[in-house]
């Protein structure tokens, strides 16, 4: 049972997430980052297709999931005993840190191939404006290769357990759904408040200004400052109500 928690857990929390944010948060006009005109004039996609692809990469994900939890994890589990709480912590800290290189350098692949992003990551950009449900809507290559293989990757190099891994990968799904929601809350959301990788800095990503910026994914933009990819803006208030984000590009 505990290798399955891993494989469903996170599906479910990305699900109930959505619903919070879609039906209860986003629902708010005046923490919109764009107008329902942007919205509707920018997505390429309805609503109802893009949550028939997340459902569709959830049932490969979680198939895939089971397979390696079950088969390569298997006998790896770990008891909370002394100092097993120092050692969680770090272990969370070692894979946050593998996910957010993983992420950065294969989606900055997806973009600077011609050949990936025309067959594979274009799909994720038919949505300019983002609906917090829309995190996952992405081609099965492209979650094979960004998000299952990093997955795997943070959870090996981490040595983590499957019930530490159930809960990383439930951080993911949270931070994924808030980095989609195209609202903004400063004062209330700590991802807004706190995180300078937030929803306005993977908005901005989903710009067409943006589009060659801001490739950093979940927590820290390290390799976008590091390697010059970092594109700066501002969230400043509409006057007819809620937000807009203006980039501030170096010349």
């Amino acid at each position: 049972m505990e290798h399955l928690l891993p494989s469903l857990l996170p599906v479910v929390v990305y699900w109930l997430t959505s619903a919070i944010y879609d039906k209860l948060v986003c629902s708010k006009d005046e923490y919109r980052l764009f107008s329902e005109e942007e919205e509707q004039g920018q997505n390429a996609v309805p609503a109802k297709q893009v949550v028939l692809g997340v459902l569709k990469n959830h049932a490969f994900q979680i198939f895939l999931s089971v397979g390696y939890f079950s088969v390569m994890r298997r006998g790896r589990s770990e008891a909370l005993g002394e100092g097993s709480y120092l050692r969680i912590g770090r272990q969370l800290a070692v894979a946050m840190l593998v996910i957010d290189a993983w992420e950065y350098f294969s989606h900055r692949l997806m973009h600077e191939s011609q050949f990936m992003f025309r067959n594979f990551h274009r799909i994720h950009h038919h949505l300019q404006v983002p609906y917090s449900y829309g995190a996952q809507y992405v081609h099965l290559v492209d979650a094979f290769v960004s998000q299952l293989v990093g997955s795997v990757v943070s959870v090996e190099l981490s040595g983590m357990s499957a019930a530490t891994s159930a809960v990383f990968f439930s951080l993911l799904a949270i931070k994924s759904v808030d980095d989609h929601c195209s609202r903004w809350f400063p004062r209330t959301n700590p991802f807004h408040r706190f995180f300078r990788n937030n929803v306005a800095f993977h908005c901005v990503h989903h710009q067409v200004q943006g589009f060659k910026y801001n490739y950093s994914t979940y927590f820290l933009p390290t390799w976008d400052v590091l390697l010059g990819t970092y594109l700066p803006y501002t969230v400043e208030e509409r006057k007819e109500g809620g937000y807009h984000i203006r980039t501030l590009k170096e010349d």
